[in-house]
């Protein structure tokens, strides 16, 4: 299947998807080459766009715009980052699995962790137009993506998917947030 239409199945029928998910045969590197690479880039692609040609504003020095060289570089760590982070959330859903009566299995958490930061990555373009960055809140949409995913791929009895989720939720937010912070340190 196309990222494209990957995309497009995820977001407005993930409760059909993903059971053509679950079924899907590939590899790490499949996953990563095909789907999370390009749609990762988003975010950091527009983010150097937006902040280095408009700018934000802010309320006392008017319109800052961030030299192309830092865009570039925080862009790049972030983006790095941010694909270590997937594998890291993946593997960390897969060792929480048995806590919530799932299936331990590396290749399905690594795709609910993939295909469920759709909204997400996508909610990146925002940043194209940093006065638009606060509608990046729409990503939000992929926690319920995460909430269906789980139950499908990990096997979690429905009865424990929604602390499954909230376990994942919370490792994301500590792995996403390091990633930020870290992008944040070294070039800003």
């Amino acid at each position: 299947m196309d990222i494209i239409q990957r995309a497009k199945n995820i977001l407005l029928q993930p409760a059909q998807e993903w059971p053509v998910i679950e079924k899907e045969q590939g590899s790490i590197a499949d996953i990563y080459t095909s789907y999370i690479v390009p749609l990762a880039a988003i975010g950091p692609a527009a983010s150097i766009i937006g902040f280095s040609l408009f700018g934000f504003s802010t309320p006392f020095a008017g319109t800052i715009r961030v030299p192309i060289g830092s865009a570039i570089g925080h862009a790049v760590v972030t983006y790095v980052l941010s694909l270590v982070g997937i594998y890291v959330l993946a593997m960390i859903t897969n060792s929480l699995a048995p806590t919530f009566l799932a299936t331990k299995n590396d290749m399905q958490a690594l795709k609910v962790a993939a295909y469920s930061n759709t909204a997400s990555w996508l909610a990146g373009a925002f940043n194209l137009i940093p006065a638009l960055s606060f509608l990046q809140i729409l990503g939000l949409y992929s926690l319920y993506l995460l909430y269906l995913g789980l139950p499908v791929l990990m096997k979690a009895p429905e009865e424990k998917a929604i602390g499954f989720t909230v376990a994942v939720v919370i490792a994301a937010i500590v792995i996403f947030a390091v990633v930020g912070a870290l992008g944040r340190a070294l070039f800003f």
